[in-house]
């Protein structure tokens, strides 16, 4: 059985931050992370002021996720066969220069709905192409006992983007725009922003010393490769467990970050200060939530935890589809974000646990793919809330979530299973 110490759940983030590549690293993904967020709220205040369309959201949602499901695989093999750090410096360059190019077509008032449609399918193919090479570095540059404090610190700056991020974009809209809803200038603000922030995570990305070990040649069948990485998820019941129970949250957990803006409007009357309001809830929640994971490392029977809080999290989504006030509404997107956090993190934390270092770069491009099936979740419940309202396609997304994943733990032993370590992880093909 694999045996995991205590040192290594150490939570002494002081430690990790002291090792400078990975300081370096982290300084650049909170940048990064600031800019995905300040672009959510962004991206969705613009459209829903263009077509007034709660499908139309979800349609640009789906144009970053499909590239991210269909090249994610490929972004696994990316990053075992060349230097990470190559591949995200050059990313995010791209990143950058692809958001500035928005920025100036939005200033111009020239923007279109398909403007981002194109923007967020070049956004989604960087990303699936990049990330996994971002999530494999970190083992790389920080010593082996303090891996778990480095990714409970990534996880800290993406919730601490979800936080300051939207507050920040929906205050720039707002301030800018002064008083006149049908202003896109502050729009273009952000985007400069977000440029920047991209700009600056590829800097801090060159001061890294280490450019990443490489774990594949160029010679080697990357088909074969993409192969085997899923044959070892299928072969592990416990990371096959782990990537189901990945799967359904963002199918059926995530149509409440699409579907935000047209309840921030439809139902509550808010504006965009209103919905920075409750990004920055569930950031604050998704913060407390993570820490208090990080405060119970030695928790037990974490499988029956991560049934659990997928459970809870699709109870918050119903009531939260239930409110009519903003300061209820904040409250449950709270609760959403804490549950949510607790249980991406504790799937997390399990995941990196069963992977071998060998496999990890594929690993993690496969978790990755799982995110790009949010929209076979967001399509249909965009089609309800535009049939009904959004507050009905919440409480039917919620309601779906519990089910599924409650007869999932009834009838998968792989779910069961996820917190059982493996002797002898099998791998085929290596």
């Amino acid at each position: 059985m694999l045996e995991v110490s205590s040192s290594l759940a150490t939570r002494d983030i002081f430690k990790a931050l002291d090792v400078k590549d990975f300081r370096w690293l982290w300084i650049g993904n909170l940048g990064s992370s600031f800019g995905m967020n300040m672009q959510i709220i962004a991206r969705g205040w613009m459209i829903y002021t263009l077509t007034s369309s709660a499908l139309d959201l979800a349609w640009v949602t789906l144009s970053f996720m499909v590239p991210t499901n269909a090249f994610s695989l490929w972004g696994g093999v990316v990053a075992d066969r060349w230097p990470k750090k190559r591949i995200i410096v050059f990313a995010q360059m791209l990143n950058s220069i692809a958001t500035a190019i928005m920025a100036l077509i939005i200033f111009r008032n020239h923007a279109t709905f398909w403007d981002f449609i194109w923007f967020g399918f070049f956004n989604g193919t960087v990303l699936a192409l990049s990330m996994p090479a971002r999530q494999a570095f970190v083992p790389e540059l920080i010593p082996e006992r303090l891996i778990f404090t480095a990714m409970a610190l990534n996880t800290t700056s993406w919730n601490l983007s979800r936080i300051l991020g939207p507050a920040l974009a929906g205050f720039l809209i707002a301030w800018t725009a002064g008083g006149d809803t049908s202003s896109t200038h502050g729009v273009g603000i952000v985007f400069f922003v977000i440029s920047s922030l991209y700009l600056v995570s590829a800097i801090t990305m060159l001061m890294v010393s280490k450019t990443g070990l490489i774990k594949r040649s160029d010679e080697q069948n990357a088909m074969k490769d993409m192969a085997d990485g899923l044959k070892y998820v299928w072969k592990n019941p416990p990371i096959f467990g782990l990537i189901l129970l990945s799967i359904v949250p963002f199918v059926f957990g995530m149509p409440i970050n699409t579907l935000l803006p047209a309840f921030n409007q439809d139902i509550l009357g808010g504006g965009p200060d209103d919905l920075g309001l409750l990004m920055s809830a569930m950031g604050i929640g998704a913060i407390v939530g993570s820490l208090m994971l990080a405060a119970t490392g030695d928790l037990k029977n974490k499988a029956t935890w991560l049934i659990a809080t997928c459970v809870g999290w699709g109870a918050f989504t119903v009531a939260f589809g239930m409110a009519t006030s903003t300061l209820f509404a904040a409250a449950m997107v709270g609760c959403i974000g804490w549950i949510s956090a607790w249980n991406m993190s504790l799937n997390r934390g399990l995941l990196q646990m069963q992977v071998e270092a060998g496999m990890r770069g594929r690993i993690m491009s496969i978790d990755m793919m799982s995110h790009g099936l949010m929209p076979l979740g967001v399509i249909p419940i965009a089609f309800i809330a535009e049939q009904y309202s959004v507050a009905i396609a919440l409480m039917v997304s919620g309601a779906i979530f519990m089910a599924v994943v409650v007869i999932m733990a009834f009838v998968s032993t792989s779910v069961r299973r996820v917190d059982e370590n493996l002797e002898e992880p099998v791998l085929e093909g290596n």
